[in-house]
């Protein structure tokens, strides 16, 4: 595996061309082990991965602490070569419930202040709100993580999961490094309006939800039980015919991938990879030996015919069921 890099828009840091989603190390997906995660954490940064993404809200702020020990135990070169990425805004009760988003100004410099305390870091490389708060203008939370660059707290800001127009308003506010936005094989939502946006603007694209939450990993089943607290559980894509449906375009896929001697999901994160420079993508993974899978695909050289059979296969449109629940697809901007 050859470790590359890539620029986070025209006004962001290098980064490496493929980051480390670390949200399922504390939420959603069930039960994480620590000692696993630290040590998965580990094993990315010295496999020259730069990119650590993460949120305040997950595991109502366990994942940033998990990050925060990972690094204080890795050596100093790679602790150094470490970059986190960190969303906020989104508010949770103490059953977990989700209570909507705060992006007013003093709520973006408290979030920030507490977690700069759980990373133990003096600045976050890139901060963004999590969903826009549709009661404050995107231009005052924006501007409010301009007054923390300008005071050294944060390096990079960036948006997550907002459309051209909310992008254009932010980056006439303040320089925007990326957008962090779902796009994979089946989730492609972003090529008609939002990614020719970024393009003309120069920001780039951190892209989760690569391998749609396992769905198109290869290693997901029909017979799958998924245990108490999984996000899956609610998830459109993984319900009766929807989850039948979406696993025959995995098999179409695997097909593909076999003649290419590749694993399923080192092919669609080569697809990811394959569509700019401008775009990174996160991987999820929560152990070693997904990790070691994931960072395999940066050795994927995919031919035209390859993206030729690959379109054919899984077209754009072709997954069944949207990609959240339909309270949570209300707070995403189109």
């Amino acid at each position: 595996m050859t470790m590359r890099t890539r620029t986070l828009g025209t006004t962001g840091p290098q980064v490496s061309a493929l980051g480390l989603g670390c949200m399922g190390m504390s939420a959603l997906y069930g039960e994480a082990d620590r000692a696993e995660s630290i040590a998965t954490l580990h094993a990315a940064l010295e496999a020259g991965v730069t990119l650590l993404d993460t949120g305040d809200f997950y595991g109502m702020g366990h994942n940033e602490m998990l990050i925060g020990e990972a690094l204080r135990a890795a050596p100093a070169a790679r602790r150094e070569q470490a970059l986190v990425s960190v969303k906020f805004g989104a508010l949770r009760g103490p059953d977990g419930s989700w209570l909507g988003y705060d992006g007013r100004p003093a709520a973006v410099k408290n979030f920030a202040a507490h977690s700069l305390q759980r990373l133990g870091v003096d600045h976050i490389d890139v901060y963004r709100i999590a969903r826009l708060d549709p009661d404050v203008p995107i231009e005052e939370t924006v501007g409010a993580i301009a007054e923390l660059v300008e005071k050294g707290f944060v390096r990079h800001i960036g948006l997550s999961e907002v459309g051209a127009g909310t992008i254009r308003r932010a980056a006439a506010t303040a320089p925007i490094s990326d957008l962090q936005i779902e796009y994979s094989l089946i989730s492609r939502g972003i090529e008609d309006e939002v990614l020719p946006t970024t393009r003309e603007l120069g920001i780039g694209i951190t892209a989760y939800g690569v391998l749609s939450r396992g769905l198109i990993s290869g290693h997901f089943t029909a017979d799958r039980q998924l245990g108490a607290g999984d996000f899956r559980a609610m998830s459109p894509r993984f319900q009766g015919d929807n989850l039948r449906h979406n696993l025959n375009l995995v098999e179409a896929l695997r097909k593909i991938a076999e003649q290419k001697g590749v694993s399923v999901a080192q092919i669609a994160i080569a697809w990811v990879l394959s569509r700019g420079e401008d775009i990174v993508p996160l991987v999820g993974a929560r152990r070693r030996d997904r990790l070691t899978e994931a960072l395999a695909a940066l050795d994927v050289t995919l031919e035209p015919a390859d993206l030729a059979a690959i379109e054919e296969a899984v077209p754009a449109g072709a997954a069944a069921g949207d990609r959240y629940p339909a309270a949570q697809m209300a707070h995403l901007e189109s």
